[in-house]
């Protein structure tokens, strides 16, 4: 048996209106897995991380059992993981990653390593990797990795929670690194010395997006670099080659998930035997039609599979 591998963290969003199972993990394991569950491949998904010893814990694995997902999550001396969202006048959403939280606290277990050792992906970030203790098990993790693995670093910035010590050490240990526009924007000066105009989009920019990316390729020896750029499209980038896929217009339900849909599905398509173009046009097309649906982890229909 081989693993894809969701590590990190697993939370609850907290909004006004209820609360919806989160993390990056969980989501990109679920959309992954759904390109294997039918096919007879000897390919599983799995989450890593840590939850309570608590009825969110609980509720987090009702849930992921309910979907078919298969976990570790050892249950650890502290609470689940949960953002408290809260709305301003305006509307916006303002976010609190609560801290001291389960997923802070991931343990190296015998069962955790078993998987990470058969580990044909992981997908990881840096939120998970603001604790010493998350930071050294995701590391230990990556180091035991099988040398053909897929290591995918979904950058994922959050707030303060990252800095440049934990990004490079990332990207050292990666070989995949997928970053959205903005993203780009803080990473290019504090890794490259590359300044961009305020308040400009570098992704606005087709030629110096394509320079910044491809140093950063070089300096890390990366096979890949994906670039989301929301409704501007986005680019799987090579030392030789790029691949450009628009935004398809679509009636947005929410966007949660999206973005480890299209990650997961794009892992995937590569493990299946596509192409960079085929993985990912399949991955847009996926990532479009998760956000016309509610909440993270819907079921693909038949055409998308």
């Amino acid at each position: 048996m081989q693993y894809i591998i969701g590590l990190g963290e697993v939370l609850f969003d907290c909004l006004p209106t209820g609360r919806k199972l989160g993390g990056a993990p969980a989501n990109f394991v679920f959309h992954a897995s759904q390109f294997f569950s039918k096919n007879g491949e000897s390919i599983q998904g799995c989450a890593i991380s840590a939850i309570g010893n608590d009825d969110l814990g609980k509720e987090v694995t009702d849930i992921l059992d309910s979907v078919g997902l298969h976990y570790c999550l050892p249950k650890v001396d502290f609470p689940t993981g949960t953002v408290q969202v809260t709305l301003n006048e305006q509307g916006v959403p303002q976010y609190e990653i609560c801290l001291g939280v389960a997923w802070d606290n991931v343990p190296l277990t015998d069962e955790i390593m078993s998987v990470a050792r058969q580990a044909r992906v992981i997908c990881f970030g840096s939120l998970a990797q603001r604790s010493e203790v998350s930071r050294k098990t995701i590391q230990t993790i990556l180091d035991a990795a099988p040398a053909d693995c897929m290591k995918v670093f979904d950058i994922n910035l959050r707030q303060q929670w990252y800095n440049r010590e934990v990004i490079i050490g990332s990207l050292k240990r990666c070989n995949i690194l997928k970053i959205n526009d903005e993203e780009l924007q803080i990473v290019a000066p504090m890794l490259l010395g590359v300044e961009t105009e305020t308040n400009r989009l570098i992704a606005e920019d087709k030629e110096q997006t394509l320079r910044v990316c491809r140093a950063l390729i070089e300096l890390y020896d990366l096979q890949m670099l994906i670039l989301t750029c929301g409704t501007n499209g986005s680019y799987v980038i090579t030392l030789d080659a790029c691949s450009f896929q628009p935004t398809p217009k679509v009636e947005v339900a929410d966007t949660v998930g999206a973005g480890d849909s299209f990650t997961g599905t794009f892992v995937a398509q590569l493990l299946l035997g596509r192409s960079i173009p085929e993985a990912h046009q399949k991955a847009v097309a996926v990532s479009a039609f998760v956000c016309t649906q509610h909440g993270s982890m819907p079921v693909l229909p038949e055409e998308l599979q």
